[in-house]
């Protein structure tokens, strides 16, 4: 995942520093192309209270007017990390309500490793031309290993056929069978006695003919 690094805060609306100001709106345009920035506004606005998340919504309805960048671009990043139903609804129709739950998959690929243990991998869109990455290593029949995400990955940098990873080399599949692969992990996972992976509740819209969620 992208090292997080130092970022602006919405300047006071009292007492403006122009300076400041400055550098909030030209941060907000990186958030349309640099996958850093992206993470780090997420992480950021995770951290806030809720009287801080507000006023960040409300800094940015100020501030689109003067942003050469679409409205998708600075909202959408608040979506990894919301989850007030409130500011959700806020924040999608700004944002656009396509980014909803999951429901496409732009690749999905798998590898096998030692054992019957499986890799899989699906790059699921999210807007402009980030995806978001969730690999899980797993035993069909036995559950998950581990579960993991990188939220915002520009397309040129996810993965594709012939990618490895931790050795295991990937080749393309369909969504349906990774789906399938990971819905029998899941069931396998729960006869265990096993929480579901709380990354995968939230492709819980992937899985829901399969009941998994």
């Amino acid at each position: 995942m992208a090292k997080r690094r130092n970022s602006p805060t919405p300047p006071r609306r009292s007492a403006p520093t122009p300076p400041a100001h400055r550098a909030w709106r030209v941060w907000l345009q990186s958030l349309a192309t640099d996958a850093e920035a992206v993470t780090a506004a997420a992480h950021l606005y995770g951290e806030l209270p809720p009287d801080a998340r507000n006023a960040w919504l409300d800094a940015l309805e100020e501030d689109m007017h003067a942003l050469n960048v679409p409205e998708v671009a600075v909202y959408g990043p608040l979506l990894a990390v919301e989850r007030d139903p409130i500011r959700l609804e806020r924040i999608r129709e700004r944002a656009g309500k396509s980014l909803g739950p999951v429901t496409r998959v732009r690749r999905a690929l798998l590898g096998t490793a030692s054992g019957g243990v499986r890799l899989s991998v699906l790059v699921i869109p999210l807007y402009l031309d980030f995806q978001r990455v969730l690999v899980s290593r797993f035993v069909k029949d036995w559950g998950f290993e581990w579960v993991k995400q990188d939220p915002f990955v520009p397309d040129g940098d996810a993965p594709v056929a012939g990618s490895t990873i931790e050795g295991v080399k990937l080749y393309q599949s369909s969504t349906e069978a990774v789906v399938d692969e990971l819905a029998h992990a899941v069931l396998a996972h729960r006869r265990r006695g096993l929480e579901v992976p709380e990354v995968l509740k939230h492709c819980a819209d992937l899985f829901s003919a399969r009941n998994v969620g």
